[in-house]
């Protein structure tokens, strides 16, 4: 008897990725969109891995992400499944809520005028 590897087209609890729906997206993508207009950001980049989303936010391309919005399914019914994730890897903010977790990078965005 012989085994086969398996199928990377095999549909199965093996081959299931995170990943953010449309409504997660268009929560983020307008965020980046008004810092993206600030002149702040200017590149994104989205990981689908097997337990985590990733949405990373550069300033530029060579650089490493300035935040990083992630997505855990397995922490849904303890801190939270959403979370923004520093530069540094500090978690910024944490929770059930994606809306109310990015406020964190909308305060980044207001600033006094001179």
């Amino acid at each position: 008897m012989t085994i086969q590897p398996p199928s990377p087209f095999a549909t199965g609890p093996a081959s299931v990725q995170v990943s953010f729906d449309r409504s997660e997206l268009l929560a983020i993508l307008s965020v980046y969109g008004r810092m993206v207009a600030a002149g702040e950001w200017r590149d994104y980049g989205i990981s689908c891995l097997k337990d985590t989303a990733v949405f990373s936010i550069f300033r530029r391309t060579a650089e490493q992400p300035l935040y990083r919005v992630e997505k855990t399914p397995r922490l849904r019914n303890r801190q939270g499944q959403y979370a923004v994730v520093g530069m540094d890897g500090r978690i910024l903010k944490r929770g059930h809520d994606l809306k109310t977790v990015l406020r964190v990078l909308e305060r980044r965005l207001i600033r006094p005028v001179n």
